[in-house]
């Protein structure tokens, strides 16, 4: 393995490698031969960590620990939620921001190191002939495995920006693309730099859940994340995104739609998470996750009405 560090971006570009930022999915990957043998190091690079505030919003360096904005970015609930929920304690103080949206599929045929897949330059999918419950609902890819960042998940709901070098600025959501199943986006070799977001709301709700087959540092097989802004007693603005889903962070846009203007109560949550599912074609083993969807997106909401998504990790989880 060699380790460049360069203290430029430009120097950066120079070099070809892999980026590391925080490093825990990198080096995770190496152990199984997936890495690149070249890593360039971002640490060095200035001023692409820290959070600033401004008449315009808040910027985000790219490098900045995800730990962070669990403890900074309290006025936007669901990213800060979901920042303090996210995988485990370690990787939270660890993992950065940029490293979190851009890091590869967890699916298990890729981490081996050893089966060809679209991931490794193979023309298959082993997952979806195979074992794939963990797989996608919304199966719009040929490969089968659902996005792996939460973060990306809570940025969609504030129309988040990515600024990218030498690239420029574009929207969260268009860093990925979901037909090409052999990237896990669409940056090339641009690097990521910051996320900007808008100003924040005053007064705004969020929560941020997810749905797990254990109780301990497990990825989620569903995770769903909402803000609503609640005024005279109806839902004035709503927003849902889910992850492990889909080949892409998703907005759920029908679940949006059916919950705006509506009163804030329960039957309005209750009939609108039945919509998340809406348009769902699962994979045939994660068939079970459509019902999944419903309830966890339920969840999420019923906390953010009720003001129960204190900004610290989930259940025992507790950010450092």
């Amino acid at each position: 393995m060699t380790v460049v560090l360069p203290r430029t971006l430009e120097e950066a570009l120079t070099h070809d490698g892999e980026y590391r930022a925080g490093g825990t999915d990198v080096e995770a990957r190496r152990r199984s031969g997936l890495a690149h043998e070249v890593t360039i190091d971002l640490r060095q690079v200035p001023g692409m960590t820290g959070i600033d505030r401004s008449a315009e919003g808040t910027r985000i360096g790219a490098m900045t620990r995800v730990t962070s904005l669990a403890h900074e970015l309290r006025d936007y609930p669901a990213i800060a939620q979901t920042a303090a929920s996210l995988a485990n304690p370690h990787t939270r103080a660890v993992g950065t921001v940029g490293g979190n949206l851009l890091q590869q599929t967890r699916c298990w045929y890729f981490r081996t190191g050893d089966v060809d897949c679209f991931k490794t330059g193979g023309e298959g999918c082993p997952a979806r002939a195979g074992i794939h419950h963990f797989g996608n609902v919304f199966d719009t890819s040929s490969c089968v495995a659902p996005h792996p960042s939460s973060l990306a998940a809570a940025f969609l709901l504030y129309d988040a920006v990515a600024a990218t070098h030498p690239g420029g600025n574009r929207r969260v959501a268009d860093l990925y693309d979901e037909i090409d199943p052999t990237a896990e986006h669409a940056l090339g070799r641009d690097v990521l730099t910051s996320i900007a977001l808008p100003v924040a709301t005053e007064g705004e709700r969020g929560a941020y859940w997810r749905a797990t087959a254990r109780s301990l540092a497990e990825w989620p097989l569903v995770e769903a994340v909402c803000r609503l802004v609640v005024a005279d007693g109806r839902i004035q603005l709503a927003r849902v995104a889910a992850g492990g889903v889909a080949p892409v962070p998703v907005r759920l846009l029908a679940v949006e739609e059916a919950l705006e203007g509506t009163a804030a109560e329960q039957v309005s949550l209750a009939a609108a998470s039945s919509a998340a599912g809406e348009g769902a074609r699962p994979a045939p083993q994660a068939a079970y996750k459509v019902r999944l969807l419903e309830g966890t997106v339920l969840e999420v909401l019923e906390r953010a009405l009720a003001g129960d998504g204190a900004t610290e990790a989930a259940g025992h989880e507790r950010p450092l």
